[in-house]
């Protein structure tokens, strides 16, 4: 990438709303975030290791035979307990490796999309919202691609860049990008660390749900419309097949994607009073498979169950 181009993402990451103290504060460590809707501050993600957590997940990647996989970067995890909001419990695997997620990083496109009506710049009308469901829902790249342009590819990066989200850090090895449409056509900008054009890390996935579970992202009438968005989603594969698999009733908001060895999920869940945020993102031909077994034993692990305690 040209040096010009990679400068002007650089300008857009450093000019977000917190300016030089936000960045020096994201930076700092043990630092907290007051959402803009939200009276009470939360912690960042990346401050709420639970060792436990972590070392029930490191386990499973023995149990299902996916250690391999995660040493040679082909996996990326992130499992947050959020049954109390202001105290998260999380474990990750490669959480910070950026990879190429496919059709996930579209909930940052329907963010970009809910912060212009937010604004008043853009209208949430049936026909917006028929494309927004067409895009989670269903993942249908047309309509991502038309909202793509209707929200404007700068605005997104800008968003993305923001150090108020922190969803796209360099100095973190990158992290949720969208620099093209859903289609055949030239990519508006790829992200500078990997070039990648759709690009995600488990962390800002989780980070992502977090802030909109904690009202960070959008007013309270607007979350409820994303999570609104984001739910029933209406492919049965990979985390929705193997919650479903095993649980009568549970509750998902959720975005995946797949392309050739590529294969992600994402999702908050809810079931049986408690409440978690799980993503994974894989680098296999049997991907989908890892993921739909991966689901099972986060969920598990959630509950505080060994893989023979488990029940709907």
């Amino acid at each position: 990438m040209r040096a010009s181009v990679v400068f002007s993402v650089l300008k857009v990451y450093l000019r977000g709303s917190l300016g030089a103290l936000g960045l020096a504060l994201l930076l700092s460590g043990c630092s907290f975030r007051k959402p803009p809707e939200a009276s009470t501050s939360f912690p960042q993600l990346e401050e709420c290791q639970d060792s436990a957590l972590q070392n029930g997940l490191d386990l499973a990647m023995q149990e299902l035979s996916l250690k391999e996989a995660a040493d040679q970067q082909r996996l990326s995890i992130e499992l947050v307990d959020i049954t109390d909001l202001a105290r998260p419990r999380a474990a990750g695997i490669n959480q910070n490796y950026m990879m190429y997620a496919a059709s996930l990083p579209k909930i940052a496109i329907l963010f970009g999309l809910l912060k212009r009506v937010e604004q008043g710049t853009l209208e949430w009308d049936s026909g917006t919202r028929a494309l927004a469901i067409r895009m989670i829902r269903f993942s249908s790249n047309e309509a991502a691609s038309e909202l793509f342009h209707m929200v404007g590819p700068q605005y997104i990066a800008s968003l993305l860049s923001s150090p108020a989200y922190g969803f796209y850090r360099v100095d973190q090895g990158g992290g949720l990008w969208v620099g093209k449409e859903y289609g055949r056509g030239e990519a508006w900008m790829r992200e500078p660390l990997r070039q990648l054009s759709h690009a995600a890390s488990a962390m800002s996935v989780a980070r992502f749900y977090y802030l909109l579970e904690t009202g960070a992202l959008l007013s309270p009438p607007l979350t409820a419309l994303m999570k609104e968005v984001l739910a029933y989603p209406a492919l049965h594969h990979k985390f929705v097949r193997g919650l479903r698999s095993r649980h009568r009733a549970v509750r998902l908001y959720r975005k995946g994607g797949s392309w050739g060895n590529f294969h992600s999920d994402s999702a908050i869940v809810e079931r049986n009073g408690r409440k978690y945020i799980a993503v994974a993102l894989t680098e296999d031909p049997n991907g989908a498979e890892w993921l739909e077994s991966l689901i099972i034993r986060m969920d598990q692990l959630v509950f505080g169950l060994s893989p023979k305690m488990d029940w709907t």
